[in-house]
């Protein structure tokens, strides 16, 4: 007779804990401890602490936002003027300035996006949105699937791409069904998804992490230690500023994406009927969150004519919707706070590397000087868009945009061709461009998730876009410079 039936189950073998975890704090001990000739005590943890950052992020050991705030926690400990240091370990970082990280300007940019988004949900601004900017496209196979193109990549502008994705997904998956399985429709639909939420994000400083890692970087200030002289005074991108120089790209690339993926994949069906499900009220909270949305996104537009900062609009709608009870407490488990503190991450890394003088030591390694600015430019993109398709496109961003920073703004050659600001405009728009696997963007996974998508196809079509795209962003950038 059994009276207890348990199983134990053993623990499976992982790869990322069993070998790579242990490959990391070899690593990050081996920099920590022994000695580094040329640098600081505080330098050489800085030296590790970026080293326990990237190989984190780019092994995904722990989740990306995990990393990003254990981070800022060792960076408080070990280089900071109120961790365990003493002034003899070379130049400490003040406290206040890492700590800073976590509400950084930009981070309450992308948290009023947020916001925004949650918002536009709950009164199904959304829907409402998606069923009118789609009926002007019919029924012909072809319109309708540009509509999807222009629908998902205008919403990826505003809100989370993986979002816009998944929502997009549940419209579409009864319209695939209606769709010949021998013609290329269900494809070109289902590949529409991640091409258009991953090229939408491009368009405005909240559409995607790396935008905003850009925007953070370049409005800190270098100095060269050497001299104590500025070499960057750091600089305001605009809301408006940035959509004038993205959005037109945005707009070729889904142009172009459209005829791509009606000549490999044709459609076989004559006619597609979309409807999409669900109620919208409109109610006093609808109308309020429609104006609001509106008027933020024309203030964010008009910035430069009304001088106000991008990141201050951004909290207008989160005091209008917390007032008006629109956003409520249980709405805060919606925000995507990972995303806000993988930023972060970046920023107080960004932060350490200039205070500690060690970005400095690195750049006087190599001779970036001697460098051709064209060629900085192209691996710096390239690398970006190579790391970007095996880690987040934000992890990428957070490890590249401080080291390039510095780079960037101790060449001089940069400067005719737009400078520190093209520099790192550059990576982040090339990380954007990143769509090779299903690994890649969730975009990407979830398109992959209806079956309907090979991995050697979704690799032929990424490539095509990404190489594209990277060569039309750097066109853009260095025929009208910020």
């Amino acid at each position: 007779m059994k009276i207890f039936n348990i199983r134990i189950k053993r623990p499976s073998f992982s790869i990322k804990h069993w070998i790579l975890l242990p490959l990391v704090i070899v690593t990050v001990l081996a920099l920590w401890f022994i000695p580094i000739e040329g640098l600081t005590v505080i330098q050489q943890r800085t030296v590790a602490i970026f080293a326990y950052a990237a190989l984190m992020w780019m092994f995904e050991i722990i989740p990306a936002w995990a990393t990003s705030v254990s981070t800022i926690v060792l960076l408080l400990f070990a280089i900071s003027n109120k961790g365990f240091t003493t002034p003899e370990m070379g130049k400490l970082v003040d406290y206040k300035s890492l700590m800073a990280a976590f509400a950084d300007p930009t981070i309450m940019l992308f948290l009023g996006g947020f916001v925004l988004a949650i918002a536009a949900s709950k009164v199904g601004l959304d829907l409402y949105l998606a069923r009118v900017l789609l009926k002007p496209f019919g029924t012909k196979p072809k319109y309708v699937l540009l509509g999807f193109l222009v629908l998902i990549s205008v919403m990826s502008m505003f809100m989370s791409n993986t979002a816009t994705a998944a929502m997009m997904l549940a419209f579409l998956a009864p319209v695939i069904k209606t769709l010949p399985p021998d013609g290329g429709g269900r494809m070109s639909l289902a590949m529409a998804i991640p091409i258009a939420a991953n090229i939408g994000g491009l368009g405005t400083p909240i559409g995607t992490p790396p935008n905003a890692i850009a925007i953070g970087q370049l409005k800190e200030q270098i100095i060269d230690p050497a001299t104590g002289e500025e070499i960057w005074g750091g600089t305001e991108i605009g809301f408006g500023a940035w959509m004038m120089r993205m959005v037109p790209v945005v707009i070729i690339m889904i142009t172009f994406a459209w005829f791509l993926l009606r000549t490999l994949y044709p459609f076989k069906a004559q006619k597609i009927e979309i409807k999409i499900e669900g109620d919208v009220k409109k109610d006093w909270h609808f109308w309020v969150v429609t104006v609001t949305f509106l008027g933020t996104i024309l203030l964010w537009m008009t910035g430069e004519l009304t001088k106000l900062n991008s990141n201050i609009i951004a909290l207008l709608p989160f005091a209008i919707f917390a007032v008006l009870g629109i956003f409520k407490r249980d709405d805060f488990s919606k925000v995507d706070w990972h995303v806000l503190w993988m930023v972060a991450g970046g920023f107080a890394l960004g932060t350490a590397l200039n205070k500690t003088e060690l970005a400095s030591v690195m750049v006087n390694a190599i001779p970036f000087g001697e460098w051709s600015a064209i060629v900085v430019l192209i691996i710096a993109g390239l690398v970006g868009w190579l790391l970007s398709n095996f880690i987040a496109n934000s992890s990428a961003a957070n490890l590249l945009v401080p080291i390039l920073a510095i780079v960037g703004a101790h060449m001089s050659s940069l400067e005719a061709f737009g400078g520190l600001t093209t520099l790192l405009v550059c990576i982040a728009a090339s990380t954007s461009f990143a769509m090779l696997f299903p690994i890649s963007t969730p975009p990407n996974a979830i398109a992959c998730s209806t079956g309907l998508i090979k991995t050697n196809e979704m690799m032929k079509v990424g490539l095509i876009i990404g190489i594209t795209g990277i060569a039309l962003s750097y066109g853009v950038l260095l025929l009208f410079p910020f």
